[in-house]
């Protein structure tokens, strides 16, 4: 018997993936359960199990966009396993482990040449003025689709000579293309505005030097930023409930509860989890949650449910060295906070200069249902927090705050 396999849905609104890698090659004989690809939606890597055990005849091609609901192989069911065929934990090893390029799959699809348009695309450039060539195609083999060239821009200059100079060109994985739609899209349909502040952390310095090797023999997880930042974020959204809010059409949706979204960087890109319900959270259930979820995102285990919703975000860009920036909100929510290195500055102490490990931080956000007093407030309110960590985070209570 032969088994249609087809892509499973990954979660609501996924309506595509693409086949990022085959684990095995045209012709293999796969065990149940077996992981035989790996997918990429716009959200996150998934791998794709087999449903049967059998002979597996490839339908589909890495880099394939393949909608959900579609063949993308067959499983001959009736096909014996080979004599001395590996074991199911060998060929997951196999699976995983770098492969010789696989027999090619069959593809029912037209292949067309790198920079052909369809004749939709084409009517388009030529209004333009647009060569097919000039423009970067992202269907089949390169293919210029009617949306790139929707997209396309005539070039304002001369073309960069590259003879006797080397380029590569490479597609772009979903994940990352559906990254740079939302941040165009945040640009275009949000007024958006970004409010600075600078937070003295020497407080924080100072708390976790004391404690920071008792926390760790005692919870298992490192006293870090992560949950000052997150703790300081959550009475502040309780201050200023506007930037704990989202537009939903013509009506304002604010939450009582603080799902925070924190960017991580993981092997296909930034990916985005949740500290679900963080308001509950102490010290330990805030550092806890961000180990496990940075732990889950670089080794791409991350799901699509585990970076559904999110009320505000806080993003870091000073474990890259990042000295200031404008973070980007990550749609559909209306604000987010932006962590940066810490750098030790001359700052004025009652008269006095003192050198202190300063950090910038930064809130953009949606100018529709934020006002300017409310942002700049909400960041005023973390800066204390951070500032005074002992009386407005601990109630100054250290032991009790960091459960010793």
């Amino acid at each position: 018997m032969i088994l249609e396999m087809k892509v499973p849905s990954p979660g609501e609104s996924i309506t595509e993936v693409e086949i990022a890698t085959w684990l095995v090659e045209d012709g293999d004989y796969v065990e149940k359960d077996q992981a035989i690809a790996e997918v990429d939606s716009d959200k996150a890597t998934l791998e794709l199990p087999a449903e049967v055990s059998g002979t597996i005849t490839l339908k589909a091609e890495e880099g394939d966009a393949v909608a959900v609901g579609a063949v993308v192989c067959l499983i001959d069911t009736s096909a014996a396993k080979p004599e001395g065929s590996a074991s199911s934990s060998d060929k997951s090893e196999k699976a995983h482990a770098p492969k010789a390029e696989a027999t090619k799959p069959i593809s029912t699809e037209t292949t067309y040449a790198t920079g052909t348009a369809s004749p939709a695309a084409k009517k388009i450039l030529a209004e333009k003025g647009i060569t097919s060539s000039s423009v970067s195609g992202t269907g089949k083999d390169g293919r210029v689709t009617k949306e790139d060239a929707v997209k396309a821009v005539p070039s304002m200059g001369v073309e960069i000579n590259t003879e006797g100079r080397g380029t590569s060109r490479s597609k772009m994985s979903m994940l990352r293309r559906k990254v740079a739609e939302r941040l165009v899209e945040v640009k275009n349909t949000t007024a958006m505005l970004t409010t600075f502040n600078e937070v003295d952390m020497s407080p924080i310095f100072a708390l976790r030097k004391e404690h920071k090797e008792v926390f760790r023999e005692k919870h298992g997880v490192g006293l870090g930023f992560m949950s000052f930042f997150t703790l300081a974020v959550v009475r502040a959204l309780k201050m200023y409930p506007a930037v704990n809010s989202m537009i939903d059409g013509k009506e304002m949706l604010s939450y009582d509860f603080c799902d925070i979204s924190i960017a991580v960087s993981g092997p296909k890109g930034l990916m985005v989890p949740v500290i679900r319900n963080a308001e509950k959270l102490s010290f330990r259930g805030v550092e806890a949650d961000v180990k496990r979820l940075a732990i889950r995102a670089r080794d791409g285990q991350i799901t699509i449910d585990e970076m559904a919703g999110g009320t505000f975000t806080i993003t870091n860009g000073g474990v890259f060295g990042s000295m200031l920036s404008t973070p980007i909100i990550n749609p559909p929510q209306s604000a987010i906070l932006g962590m940066h290195n810490i750098v030790e500055r001359p700052v004025a102490i009652d008269g006095k200069v003192e050198i202190r490990p300063i950090m910038f931080v930064a809130l953009s956000y949606d100018h529709r249902i934020i006002d300017g007093k409310e942002s700049v407030g909400f960041l005023v309110a973390v800066k204390e927090a951070l500032e005074n960590p002992m009386e407005i985070l601990m109630d100054n209570d250290v032991n009790k705050a960091l459960e010793l």
